[in-house]
């Protein structure tokens, strides 16, 4: 179980509150999909992920940014129980589309530019490390069916 200060908690509540799902969820989807072209085999479903520009274009690519997001905000109002909140995802992420964990840390890692870009001079050093530790913390419960 991860310790949380109430600094790191306010923190990580006040980043998501301030979030434009619309466009972070999208952007950091598309980034990792850009960045790291393998993770494209598991939305073989999204149509066009031909080139970058198809892949930010992408409906489905810009759709499933939203809901990740959306899953996120899920474990940020259950900052202190992460493994229960996720249990079904990650059945799902590993039994059923049998996605490589790396995976989840790529991710994190693009959604983690994508939200210091947008942050700018705002994204201090505490705010990112709180924010680092939420999503590592995430990242373990969506891989525990993996272990």
């Amino acid at each position: 179980m991860v310790e949380w200060t109430e600094c790191e908690r306010a923190t990580i509540k006040d980043i998501f509150a301030k979030l434009d799902y619309d466009s972070v969820g999208p952007a950091a989807l598309s980034r990792c999909l850009i960045v790291y072209p393998w993770t494209q085999r598991y939305f073989s479903k999204f149509g066009n992920l031909y080139n970058a520009a198809a892949i930010m274009g992408n409906p489905n690519v810009a759709k499933h940014g939203k809901i990740i997001l959306h899953d996120l905000e899920r474990g940020v109002k259950n900052m202190d129980n992460l493994k229960e909140t996720y249990a079904d995802l990650s059945v799902l992420h590993s039994e059923t589309l049998h996605v490589d964990p790396d995976n989840f840390k790529l991710i994190s890692d693009c959604l983690t530019i994508v939200v210091a870009s947008r942050m700018g001079k705002a994204f201090t050093g505490e705010v990112q490390a709180a924010f680092q530790k939420f999503l590592a913390a995430v990242v373990s419960a969506l891989g525990r069916q993996y272990h």
